[in-house]
């Protein structure tokens, strides 16, 4: 490869090992004396354990070990935590229970562990699994929120009374109930946003290795973030002193999210280790990860929009209830809160917002950040009640949304969040022309003749990424700090390592951050490495999510790189007799600006590590570290059009045109972004046609607990994608960089819901809208779920 910076199409440098089966995952890692996991987990929603029987277990061969909430607890392994404190709007905080790593006296969803076996094979772990009885007195579950809220529900937690986390608030209620009131037109709506089951490739796992010699701990784990995994597992969990700790996160088969958190397992695995005195590997199996992953989205909400007699939006009135499942995961309290209500603003200058959320425990699997947290739920209440409000007006879709955008930047919302910069009539413009938006009414027609009915539907998303500052998040109730860490490393012959806390599961990020390392000095791509993933390697890092590699880590490079840069300057001027600010570094040369004199950036890094002829003063070496925390959001909005064609005889709907119009700020790599809007938009439709985690209301068993009742999205599902960008780069960032990693899963559910309810003709269609579903939509009938 050769020199290639931001803005070029550069293939990416880790598919070599991928596409061969080369990459190393948690599953790939053996270590000597290694062992096998398998937990016992609670197929009851809701239950006392009354006794755990081993015996029979204990006798079976290989079995090595068989541990208990109970010997956990005395060996003073704490509590999981949540670690974003939010408040009531009454000002008391929230009403967290209490989540063991192992249930002790009791169970609160199908999946919860009980127990861990440790054997010398997965097949004798899991048998010896089966033969642990563990005595249950079942009591009575809840698995909707707002079910979990009424009087008379079974209560979950002591901790939380009728199972109320918070009661929370965001925006001007007074100003918001007088748009209402005065307002020409209400629109209202009821809007169900469909719980989601992440699915990465790769199911979670987790190797925990204990080395007494050294009173030393290892864990190898699919993580998003290792350096936050050490941080919580250490200061909270009381697992190990933190330099006592080393998380590796090597190569992970995708997140979206679902990797974040600190899970029971890997806390189990090394507290394990030291147990039994040998190496504890446990890999999810599929039916594990539908169980015990933490879900997504699963919000009711009640809206009002407000309008006058000019079209012209006057307030947005949200009442929504979240459910969080049966404990609070690491972020899942910022996710219906900060992370949602404040993106209800959508890309309009709405006068007056306000939001009101009430979060309920229940007897599911816990709910967290899914790509996208929180704005997928928010664009999809704006963009819904948006179309739907312009269909009761009779006005364009397109230019109802035109007359209400923000036009002047900085743009202060009503909840929070300021815009920096955007060009929200761009977008729409290139999604309009794409789309052939215009010709529409002729492509319908065409399809009534053909006995099929036909719709279009837009949506204009605005999300937040690079979520920051951290003095900021800090005041709403964050835990950690929300920079970025970076050191560029310089080797005596050139060649330069990258050490990020951004970590990659599937993003590209050892091309894009070699991308701006070459298109910065001048080297080759090939001669530039980046690390990641080893809190042993990397000082300390936030790790990935909310899109934030590109306009947090990367900017940490950009900071270390300006360090590294001017040291080279110096170092070249004194060689050639130069004064600093005349050098300049183009192609892999540091050049007097307007002379033939230079050298090669190899021999200024040679120079750097022999120390023969520096500056008086300076030290040897070429190394250079930096902390990036960003002033405010990103913002990346865009437009995406969906058409759709259903067959009333089968309810059958097929997409026939997407079109993505998308503004990401400055772009690295343009394919490495379409890749990322296409995943996107193929996980938002999933969402909006396919997916839906349900649970039996009675019993709390999980319904869709495989992929015979869950139904991802396949190719023939999925028409050609159309995609687009502009660019309005971020002010609040020195590289101008938004994101793109969850856009296409934030705008897409909108889109195509609004195309289908314009097609079926009215609005009684909620996510998944499954053949099933718009079949009966179309006849008037209610189908048996998903309805």
């Amino acid at each position: 490869m050769g020199i290639e910076g931001i803005g070029a199409r550069v293939a990416r440098k880790e598919d070599k090992r991928f596409i061969t089966g080369k990459g190393r995952y948690v599953d790939d890692m053996v270590v000597p004396g290694m062992k096998f996991a398998a937990f016992v987990r609670s197929p009851h929603a809701h239950a006392k354990i009354n006794g755990i029987d081993t015996s029979a277990a204990e006798g079976m061969p290989g079995v090595i070990g068989i541990l208990n909430g109970k010997q956990i607890s005395e060996d003073g392994i704490g509590d999981l935590i949540c670690g974003w404190m939010i408040h009531s709007k009454d000002g008391s905080p929230m009403n967290m229970g209490r989540w063991r790593p192992l249930a002790e006296d009791r169970v609160r969803y199908v999946g919860d562990a009980v127990a861990v076996v440790v054997a010398d094979s997965k097949a004798r772990a899991r048998d010896a699994a089966d033969a642990v009885v563990v005595d249950y007195e079942e009591l009575p579950a809840v698995t909707g929120a707002v079910d979990a809220l009424k009087d008379g529900a079974p209560q979950i937690h002591p901790e939380a009374e009728n199972n109320l986390i918070f009661d929370w608030e965001l925006g001007n209620g007074e100003e918001t109930d007088e748009a209402l009131k005065n307002a020409a037109h209400i629109t209202e709506m009821k809007i169900v946003n469909n719980r989601l089951i992440p699915n990465a490739m790769e199911t979670r796992a987790a190797l925990g290795v204990y080395n007494a010699a050294e009173d030393h701990y290892t864990c190898w784990t699919t993580s998003q973030n290792p350096h936050v995994a050490r941080l919580v597992m250490s200061a909270f969990y009381n697992v190990a002193p933190e330099n006592k700790l080393r998380i590796i996160a090597p190569d992970v088969g995708g997140g979206f999210g679902s990797k974040i958190y600190i899970y029971p397992e890997e806390i189990v695995c090394l507290w394990a280790s030291k147990r039994t005195g040998v190496p504890v590997k446990w890999v999810a199996d599929r039916t594990e990860a539908f169980l015990a992953d933490a879900h997504g989205r699963d919000h009711v909400t009640t809206v009002k929009l407000a309008t006058d007699a000019d079209h012209k939006v006057t307030g947005l009135k949200v009442d929504t209830v979240a459910n969080l499942g049966a404990y609070m995961s690491l972020f899942s309290s910022a996710t219906p809160t900060y992370l949602y209500a404040s993106l209800l603003s959508g890309q309009y200058a709405f006068p007056a917002v306000h939001a009101n959320v009430r979060t309920a425990y229940t007897n599911t699997a816990p709910v967290d950040a899914y790509r996208g947290a929180g704005r997928p739920e928010a664009t999809y209440v704006v963009e819904r009640i948006m179309e739907t409000a312009a269909r009761e007006l009779g006005l364009s879709p397109a230019e109802f949304r035109r007359k209400n955008f923000v036009r002047e930047f900085p743009h202060q919302t009503p909840v929070i969040m300021n815009y920096d910069t955007g060009d929200f009539d761009a977008s729409l413009d290139a999604a309009l022309k794409e789309a052939d938006y215009e010709g529409f009414p002729a492509r319908k027609a065409e399809a009534e003749k053909r006995g099929m009915k036909r719709g279009i539907g837009m949506s204009c998303y605005i999300e937040a990424c690079g979520i920051a500052p951290s003095k900021a998040v800090g005041s709403l109730g964050a835990g950690v700090g929300l920079w970025e860490s970076a050191e560029v490393r310089v080797n005596a012959v050139g060649t330069i390592e990258v050490l990020t806390g951004s970590h990659s599961h599937g993003q590209g990020h050892e091309t894009t951050f070699a991308q701006l390392v070459s298109g910065r000095i001048g080297v080759p791509i090939d001669s530039i490495s980046i690390v990641h993933g080893d809190t042993d390697k990397v000082q300390m890092g936030m790790g990935t999510y909310g899109s934030r590699s590109g306009a947090v880590g990367m900017s940490a490079i950009a900071k270390a790189l300006d360090k590294v840069e001017a040291k080279a300057k110096k170092i070249a001027a004194h060689q050639l007799e130069a004064d600093e600010n005349d050098i300049v570094i183009e192609d892999g040369t540091l050049k007097v600006a307007g002379t033939d004199r230079s050298l090669a950036w190899n021999e200024v890094t040679l120079a750097a590590y022999t120390g023969h002829n520096l500056p008086d003063g300076m030290e040897p070496g070429l190394k250079e570290g930096a902390f990036y925390d960003p002033q405010n959001f990103t913002f990346p909005a865009g437009c995406y059009i969906c058409e759709v064609e259903v067959d009333p005889e089968t309810g059958r709907t097929e997409i026939i045109q997407f079109v993505a119009a998308d503004d990401f700020g400055t772009i690295i790599n343009p394919t490495i972004v379409e890749g990322q809007v296409h995943g996107g938009i193929a996980q938002g439709i999933g969402q909006a046609m396919l997916e839906g985690c349900l649970y039996d209301a009675e019993s709390g068993q999980l319904v869709t607990a495989s992929y015979q009742d869950y139904c991802m999205p396949r190719a023939d599902d999925l028409p050609s994608f159309k995609v687009s960008t502009t660019e309005t780069p971020c002010t609040s960032n020195p590289l101008g960089i938004k994101g793109c990693g969850e856009a296409g899963a934030i705008g897409s559910p909108p889109a195509f819901m609004n195309a289908l309810t314009d097609a079926v003709g009215h609005n009684d269609l909620t996510m998944p809208a499954t053949p099933q579903s718009v079949w009966a939509a179309i006849n008037g009938t209610t189908p048996d779920a998903f309805a």
